[in-house]
């Protein structure tokens, strides 16, 4: 015999409203002994709440990461904008160096060829002389 079919024929014979309302418990009480989960089934209503509760929390999430990427870009600007700056100061030094190495450098020929037309023109005075010396 079916639960609501038992419970229908114990109610019609009950005499008092004692009896029904006992009738009434016992059948409540059969039921929550049978699905003992029904007193945590999601309604509806409990899925979009809860559906509302996760939307509002990704909202909430991605405006933080969207905050916080901004804040890491930001910061990744001043580091470059930093890194461009010591790679600027760092090329000026370089050029400054080189610039000194070409005036040394030139400085150096300059002093090689004195030395190099002296001892030529040394060489033409002894070889002169020499022919001076020796005659024809």
């Amino acid at each position: 015999m079916s639960a609501a079919f038992d419970l229908y024929t114990k109610l019609k014979h009950s005499s008092s409203d004692e009896e029904r309302a006992e009738v009434i418990a016992q059948a409540f009480d059969a039921l929550e002994a049978r699905f003992p989960q029904l007193n945590d089934l999601a309604t509806q209503g409990h899925v979009r709440e809860g559906e509302l509760r996760l939307q509002k929390e990704i909202k909430e999430v991605e405006a933080r990461l969207q905050k916080d990427i901004k804040e890491l870009e930001a910061r990744l600007q001043k580091d470059i904008k930093g890194v461009e700056l010591q790679i600027k100061e760092v090329d000026a030094r370089l050029q400054e160096r080189i610039s000194q190495l070409e005036v040394s450098l030139h400085q150096a020929l300059a002093a090689q060829t004195r030395w190099l037309i002296g001892g030529l023109a040394i060489l033409g005075v002894v070889l002169k002389l020499a022919d001076v010396l020796i005659g024809p």
